[in-house]
């Protein structure tokens, strides 16, 4: 890949890279619509991500195709160039090239058509090389890129070998001279995406946008634009076919003759007759297709199917509206780091987080931070009503001419997309944190609205100032402290729409002394219970400016990075890296009306061991959504309390705090929350002090995996107690064992000491065996637990489908 190699002048190397940004934005993104069942003779596509051969570091002779690849590892997509642990990952193990290869033959039926080449996602940098031809290459690592490959493949087995670089490239986010520190996220290497062999016809639909228009009026309309590929037969005659479906029903339809007269052409057509619709909402995310028929003559030659939802958000002066009704922002940041595989999560993973933040942590929005996010996770989020912020890759860093082109670059690839997920409510077009560059933020705003005008742009801010500030939304990362060193929240800015992107983070607001706390489940308690306290407070004092759009807070989850981390492990998140919840999350998880589900969520542990002697304290904090709590001390009624409404004015569930001073030791017994609405008893919950009984909790997340090799589900452990809560600071091994068709992924034995009682591994699924996979646990003083999954064969993918 020598367009980014040292050895090159400043002036070469601009030009080269200036060349791959065209040559990348010549050949669109997105090249195939999902779901939906094509023409005879329309696009199909078939995986690519089983039977891959890794060899380790790369080499010139690896690439081609006679070389002898018997003596390199199988393994399937999504994979990390490195092992990795779940802490102290090094840059250094994985900064180099790689090599990959996948023997492959295309289907006779194919004959005649064009083929493509879909990479979803290669970190950082790609090298193709097919049959021996190279490929134009790669460079970014969190969006996609194609490569036609028509003419080049045989009948008979093909060689496809891939470079894959993974260092320091001169590319966002990385590329700072301060090397892999200047960046607070770490960036593994490898074939962290999908890989797909695609073929259309010569004429195909390669992009859809299908932008709902006036969605709150009867008048509404979708804009179907189609982008047209075409590489021979100029001009042609041909017609369009747009409808929209709800659950397989056409609810409106149009069509378009047009001529076809370049190779890449753009044409419009507009879906209305649409008194009825139903909005998507963050509570009833309603959600439609988009299905768009190429015919010539009488003949559907291609067929394009993409999933939208109708609905209104805008950001403005007076707060952010979704179809026309004020609605607070609450949500976290979202890191796609995990333990032990890097950026290489499988799909059930992806979405899981979706799952977390919406149905566990009650948020409405989310913030990909800092870079597109995988579109498992975009679809999840676009299924449960989960709002997204979107932004490009970037760090505070803004590099030379070539990165700023990369940027741009990135800006359009992520845009064309993702702009049809109705879940994305803004885009995110300046690099995070960064300062003031008025000509290139100029440019990626002008760019979002040219390819997207129904949604605004953003970027995050530092500093309240408006000069030089180009942006839709005004997003602010409000840390300080207030006087009182509780969580200080600035009023908006005046005169623009305003959110604030982040806060809480691992700033020390007790102690007014900055940046230097740390939520380590293992680490200090004070701070521990310090966290969800914080949360409560920024998001009750920012929903006190009615100006206010609301709050994304940092962050959901643990991640890997070398600033202000604890074995290259940060520590912000209310749940761990193991996805695991922190004393933290507690604020969050009773923010769900008791109609939904009650919660009783301590923030403090009822425990009195050499590392929390005083329990929680003299005064303990419990959120609820209860409107009152009785508790109980060994049976004995010990307080009621009702929540602070006083001090959290604007939240509907405020915590409540009760009196624990003047506890003697006989006091510290079993204690019981009951917890109230209205007259009724809702839900109770029990603690206990006596550590004779704690035992270990081992659970897999999912019952069941599919046989394919790829997907795997968390199976987590901690030290409980009798009841089931988790007993802190619990140390000594936790040794696993698997029987049946499955394989371990994680830290085998698991020391509990490193991550205060509680951790996880990853099973997944071997290809093509199907049964019962056991998972057995055993500590030398918590006892045994175990786990079943079941296994059953992978879904029979329809190799003629879109993607």
């Amino acid at each position: 890949m020598q367009i980014w190699k040292s050895g090159l002048t400043r002036r070469r190397f601009i030009a080269h890279c200036a060349a791959a940004v065209a040559l990348q934005q010549s050949t669109p993104l997105r090249s195939w619509g999902a779901e939906g069942s094509p023409a005879a003779h329309g696009s199909r596509a078939f995986s690519l991500d089983r039977n891959w051969l890794f060899g380790g570091r790369s080499s010139s002779a690896a690439l081609a195709p006679g070389f002898d690849d018997t003596a390199f590892t199988p393994i399937a997509l999504p994979h990390c160039a490195v092992p990795l642990s779940w802490q102290k990952w090094d840059p250094d193990s994985w900064e180099g090239e790689w090599i990959y290869r996948r023997h492959f033959t295309v289907p006779r039926e194919w004959r005649g058509l064009r083929l493509f080449l879909h990479f979803d996602r290669v970190m950082a940098g790609a090298t193709p090389v097919l049959n021996g031809h190279n490929l134009d290459p790669h460079i970014g690592g969190f969006l996609p890129f194609d490569r036609e490959i028509t003419g080049l493949t045989h009948d008979g087995e093909n060689l496809l070998a891939l470079s894959v670089d993974a260092r320091w490239l001169n590319v966002p986010p990385s590329g700072s001279p301060r090397g892999p520190a200047a960046v607070d996220y770490m960036l593994p290497g490898g074939i962290t995406g999908s890989v797909e062999l695609k073929a259309a016809p010569a004429i195909f639909l390669r992009e859809v946008f299908a932008k709902p228009v006036d969605v709150l009026n009867p008048s509404r309309r979708v804009d179907v634009t189609c982008r047209l590929d075409a590489a021979a037969d100029l001009p042609a005659m041909a017609s369009l076919t747009a409808r929209l479906l709800q659950n397989g029903r056409t609810v409106t339809q149009t069509t378009k003759s047009v001529q076809i007269e370049k190779s890449d052409q753009e044409f419009t057509l507009t879906l209305g007759d649409l008194p009825q619709i139903n909005l998507w909402g963050t509570d009833h995310p309603y959600l439609y297709n988009v299905e768009v028929d190429l015919s010539r003559g009488s003949e559907v030659v291609d067929r394009y199917r993409t999933r939208i939802g109708f609905r209104d958000a805008r950001f403005e002066l007076d707060g952010f509206f979704l179809n026309g009704r004020r609605t607070q922002i609450f949500g976290l940041n979202r890191h796609e780091l995990y333990p032990y595989l890097g950026f290489a999560a499988p799909a059930r993973l992806l979405r899981r987080d979706a799952e977390i933040l919406k149905h566990t942590l009650n948020c409405n929005a989310v913030r990909c931070s800092h870079y597109p996010q995988s579109e498992a996770f975009l679809n999840a989020c676009d299924e449960l009503g989960l709002m997204v912020w979107e932004e490009l890759p970037g760090w505070q860093y803004i590099g030379d001419e070539c990165w700023q082109h990369l940027a741009v670059r990135d800006v359009e690839s992520m845009i064309r997309r993702d702009r049809n997920h109705a879940a994305i409510i803004v885009w995110g077009v300046r690099i995070n944190e960064s300062h003031n560059d008025p000509e290139l933020y100029r440019r990626t705003r002008s760019l979002a609205h040219s390819l997207d005008d129904s949604r605004q742009a953003s970027g995050t801010m530092t500093s309240q100032s408006t000069a030089g500030w180009s942006e839709d939304v005004f997003s602010f990362d409000d840390y300080h402290a207030a006087a009182d060193h509780t969580v200080g929240i600035d009023p908006p800015v005046p005169g623009v729409p305003y959110l604030i992107s982040e806060c809480v983070g691992q700033y020390n607001y007790r102690a007014g002394k900055g940046f230097n706390v740390r939520y380590r489940r293992a680490g200090d308690l004070e701070q521990q219970m310090d966290q969800a306290i914080f949360h409560a407070q920024a998001h009750s004092r920012a929903a006190g400016f009615q100006r206010c759009s609301g709050v994304i807070a940092w962050c959901a989850f643990d991640y890997a990075s070398l600033m202000n981390a604890y074995d290259g492990i940060k520590c912000p998140g209310v749940y761990d890296t193991f996805r695991l919840p922190k004393l933290g999350a507690s604020f969050y998880r009773a923010q769900v009306s008791p109609a939904v589900r009650p919660v009783i969520e301590p923030d403090f542990y009822w425990d009195f061991g050499p590392h929390t002697p005083q329990g929680p304290g003299e005064r303990g904090v419990i959120f609820s959504n209860c409107d009152r709590l009785k508790l109980f001390i060994d049976g004995k009624p010990f307080a009621a309390v009702e929540p602070d409404r006083a001090n959290y004015p604007h939240l509907k569930y405020p915590p409540f705090f009760v009196e624990f001073k003047g506890m003697d030791a006989a006091a510290r017994g079993e204690l019981r929350v009951e917890g109230y609405v209205g007259a009724a008893p809702v839900l109770t919950r029990s603690f206990s002090a006596d550590t004779s009984a704690d035992r270990l909790w081992l659970q897999a997340e999912d019952p069941e995996l599919e046989d394919d090799g790829i997907d795997m589900t968390r199976v987590a452990f901690a030290a409980v107690d009798q009841f089931g809560a988790q007993r802190p600071f619990a140390t000594g091994a936790v040794t696993l064992a698997l029987d049946g068709p499955g394989v371990l992924v994680g830290d085998n034995p698991f020391l509990l000491d490193a991550n205060g009682g509680a951790g996880a591994v990853y099973v997944k699924s071997k290809s093509g065996s199907g049964g019962v996979i056991r998972v057995h646990a055993s500590h030398p003083s918590l006892g045994d637990a175990s786990a079943e999954i079941a296994v059953r064969p992978a879904g029979q993918r329809d190799l003629s489908a879109h993607s």
